[in-house]
């Protein structure tokens, strides 16, 4: 069993980034419950920070989706991820978890995602043991990396980071195909290594899930809910009820996205303009048109040279 209280997350200091609100490690700390929607490119951003959500989940799987049209299997490089971490931290005030997969190859390509995913704006990395190159955490054919070398992940994460309100979110994927013992051995020695979140990934039952929040007590945790993966949808306060802290949806928007431009296509052309998609005006202002129509009046009859 775990101590109760988690050193990693132990001093208070306030967020660079996020000056008008708590950090994430002074969220966690004060047992704030999180729910945070996958977003993918900063217009999804956008969406759900307008629709009042302060802490947001850059998801791999629709980064890799959106930028790539692939699966979530590593297409993604290390260079494309951190641009649309900078791009979704230029466009949202909201707190970013973001998805850092393996770490990009090995300790020297952890060491520089850790410092460029902060360098960027996210507020947290997800570092996860697959093997290289990672499969999405509900599919099928992961493998795990051996204990040791994820520990080495996390000290050089850590250390990586240049501040401690930079969180590092240790998850093991091995509850898969070793089971619930193993899993919970790995997250408890990442616990050890200094991992300031643990997110044990798809358990198959609520009876796994509970003994994963009992076991790490007082430890933040990540639940995962995606529909048709292998881990039982609950509601979030269900979850937070259990001993989650953070839940996160990471294909939630993905999916809403894919069915309204399919539902929207299935009509296009025949039925006219459907009431179902936004106009322009609705897109104008969550894209904040105002500021560029403000700053044309503002200049407006000055000399050419201004304009």
């Amino acid at each position: 069993m775990v101590k109760a209280c988690h050193d990693g997350l132990s001093s208070l200091t306030g967020s660079i980034k996020h000056i008008h609100s708590m950090s994430l490690k002074e969220k966690l700390q004060a047992g704030g419950n999180i729910s945070a929607p996958g977003v993918f490119d900063p217009f999804s951003a956008r969406i759900a920070e307008n629709a009042g959500f302060d802490v947001l989940y850059i998801t791999g799987y629709g980064v890799n989706a959106t930028l790539l049209g692939l699966p979530d299997a590593a297409f993604a490089s290390y260079a494309e991820m951190v641009g649309r971490v900078r791009s979704i931290s230029e466009a949202t005030d909201a707190t970013l978890i973001a998805d850092g997969d393996t770490g990009f190859g090995g300790l020297a390509n952890v060491g520089r995602t850790v410092t460029g995913y902060e360098a960027a704006g996210a507020d947290a990395i997800q570092l996860e043991d697959q093997e290289f190159p990672k499969r999405c955490g509900h599919t099928r054919n992961r493998k795990v990396i051996p204990i040791s070398e994820m520990i080495k992940k996390i000290t050089v994460a850590k250390e990586s980071r240049s501040s401690e309100d930079f969180l590092v979110i240790a998850r093991t994927d091995a509850l898969t195909e070793h089971g619930i013992n193993e899993a919970l051995q790995r997250a408890e020695q990442y616990l050890e290594a200094g991992a300031d979140v643990l997110f044990v990934e798809s358990p198959g039952s609520e009876e796994d899930m509970r003994r994963i929040c009992d076991t790490f007590a007082g430890v933040p945790l990540i639940a995962n809910m995606v529909a048709g993966g292998a881990t039982p949808i609950y509601d979030d306060r269900v979850l937070f009820q259990m001993g989650y802290q953070i839940v996160i949806h990471p294909i939630y928007l993905l999916g809403a996205a894919f069915r309204g431009m399919q539902d929207a296509l299935h009509s296009f052309g025949r039925i006219g303009h459907s009431d179902k998609v936004a106009d322009i005006n609705e897109l104008n202002e969550l894209l904040d048109f105002q500021r560029i129509w403000d700053l044309d009046e503002r200049f407006d009859g000055a000399p050419d040279t201004y304009r």
